[in-house]
């Protein structure tokens, strides 16, 4: 078993950081206390070619894997940008496997070259008010007429609504109390948002504020038939091919802020000096900061092992949920440690470690809180009677 990161690998967070420098925190923070998009920042990933790392060559991307895409969040959230950068990314890597799967030759020609490119910005509709994490609940329904769909209904925490020109849209075809179980009956669009029929609203947050995230209201939208991702009232199964690409570069991303953090802490604590030494040599500095770098690298191994699996093939739901959860907590104890390292300074924004521990909260919360990703474990790996 080799646990030495190929020279490929090397090769990507070198890249990766080389374009991260020209956007220091300074950048981040203004981005985020003013609700401003890093477009330049996408831009510059996007020329280099990083947004299309997972979509096939054939396609105007790189081929590769969701290891490789993995290693680029990482090492963009490591830097300084954490979800405000890494958010802009990730949306077009995850979102288009079900895409790439699933989706027509036609399709796949028509739209994947561009957002390999940067130049079709998409987003993902899933969640809405009523349904949240029960996803077959959702209520959005489309309704066949002529060869369009026609879609009614409202999403919520649609994040880069406004800057994308299409998403990833899971609609009813058929009702939940219609279909024997109750996964089927769900389909998959490729819609349009920059229509007259969609209303876009962003929703105030805590923090991620350079990448908006809204509510998005569809009210007799229209979409061709050729836009459907694969067969219909298959959406659901289809959608699972991208959640679990999607936890495990969340975590990737988690482990990244995680490590800005840290990062700056022990900076900060081999500089401050107190009571005539620096703060960093007193055990109640010094060991929160070992403890978060140990849970780090622990999540980050799992990280490794739930990307090697999906683009091995192999079933990695399990794996993909466990690295989630290990990240998020690894990353906001070392986002929390941080803070608490720098003590009140830490609370003050030009110090750049509270901008972490908001982004790092999230990661608690979304694609999917911890406690979900318990339940899982509970049922499908220990046996455990379903809770929910």
């Amino acid at each position: 078993m080799d646990f030495l990161e190929s020279e490929d690998l090397k090769l990507i967070r070198e890249a990766v950081a080389r374009i991260c420098r020209d956007f220091p925190d300074d950048y981040w923070e203004a981005h985020d206390r003013e609700a401003k998009y890093p477009q330049d920042f996408y831009e510059a990933m996007a020329t280099a070619g990083w947004i299309g790392i997972a979509i096939p060559e054939s396609y105007g991307g790189a081929g590769k894997g969701v290891q490789e895409a993995a290693v680029v969040l990482e090492q963009v959230a490591a830097s300084g940008a954490a979800m405000n950068g890494a958010t802009p990314l990730h949306l077009s890597m995850f979102g288009m496997h079900p895409v790439i799967k699933h989706g027509s030759e036609t399709m796949k020609s028509r739209y994947l070259p561009d957002v390999a490119s940067g130049k079709l910005q998409v987003a993902f509709g899933v969640t809405e008010p009523n349904a949240g994490s029960d996803t077959t609940s959702i209520e959005t329904s489309a309704r066949r007429e002529g060869g369009n769909y026609v879609v009614k209904g409202r999403k919520v925490w649609t994040t880069k609504a406004i800057e994308a020109e299409r998403v990833l849209l899971l609609v009813r075809t058929q009702s939940k109390d219609s279909v024997e179980r109750k996964t089927e009956g769900m389909t998959l669009l490729f819609a349009e948002l920059n229509k007259p029929e969609v209303s876009i609203s962003p929703i105030p947050k805590m923090g991620r504020n350079a990448v908006r995230t809204c509510e998005v209201v569809y009210d007799e939208l229209f979409v061709s038939e050729a836009d459907r991702v694969g067969e219909e009232g298959q959406g659901f199964r289809y959608l699972l091919d991208g959640l679990n690409a999607e936890r495990i570069l969340i975590a990737a991303e988690a482990v990244g802020i995680g490590r800005a953090a840290l990062r700056r802490a022990v900076d900060y604590a081999n500089e401050r000096i107190v009571f005539g030494r620096p703060i960093g040599q007193n055990q109640g500095i010094a060991f929160p900061l070992a403890e978060a770098r140990t849970r780090l690298d622990a999540a980050e191994l799992m990280v490794q092992k739930a990307a090697w699996k999906l683009d091995q093939g192999l079933p990695c739901g399990t794996d993909a949920n466990m690295a989630k959860w290990l990240a998020a907590e690894a990353g906001f104890f070392a986002a929390d440690a941080a803070i608490q390292t720098h003590g009140g300074f830490g609370y003050a924004r030009e110090y750049h470690v509270e901008r972490y521990w908001r982004e790092a909260r999230l990661m608690k919360l979304a694609p999917i809180s911890q406690e979900m990703i318990l339940n899982f474990i509970s049922e499908h790996e220990l046996g455990l009677p379903r809770s929910y």
